[in-house]
């Protein structure tokens, strides 16, 4: 009786540990489902969709301006933001907000990207912290699921503020 018990607990932790090994990887290295909160990403996204964020693109360094990615906060390890890439290592970028009259541009550094919300009026962003480390970016989004009905890939920024330069269309 005892052995019969001891045998089947152990299988079944034995399943548990491989099961959860399997699904570690499959969230380390192949995606994970994100709910995003906040006004940040408005009309894009909105508070309480759910996303599809994959990792492939971030490991094979596929991630392009336009994207929009889930990315540790520079300021609160603990925390996700979930933005667009504005601009990529050595870009030209606007720092200015929509409404300054006068307009102030840097460079990306290398090893950065420049991230925006698309709610330029209410988003804290790379306009307010600077360059965000590539390292930080822990996936690109892919997908809404959630709510059924805007089911899909996303759409192009609202903004307009990304800017094409001649390497981007080559």
């Amino acid at each position: 009786m005892f052995r019969s018990v001891l045998g089947k607990t152990l299988g079944f932790v034995g399943y548990t540990v491989q099961y959860g090994c399997i699904a570690h990887c499959a969230f380390e290295y192949i995606g994970e489902l994100v709910v995003c909160s906040g006004p940040s990403m408005e009309p894009t996204i909105v508070n309480h969709d759910i996303v599809f964020s994959e990792r492939m693109s971030r490991q094979l360094y596929k991630i392009q301006k336009g994207d929009i990615v889930i990315a540790k906060s520079p300021f609160d390890p603990r925390m996700n933001i979930c933005k667009r890439v504005i601009g990529l290592e050595g870009d030209k970028v606007c720092t200015s907000s929509p409404s300054d009259l006068f307009k102030a541009h840097t460079y990306v550094p290398k090893g950065h990207v420049w991230l925006e919300g698309d709610n330029l009026r209410n988003s804290n962003d790379s306009r307010s912290y600077g360059p965000v480390p590539y390292a930080l970016i822990r996936g690109r989004v892919s997908l809404k699921l959630w709510p059924p009905h805007s089911f899909g890939t996303l759409s192009e920024s609202p903004t307009r503020r990304i800017i094409k330069t001649q390497s981007d269309s080559d």
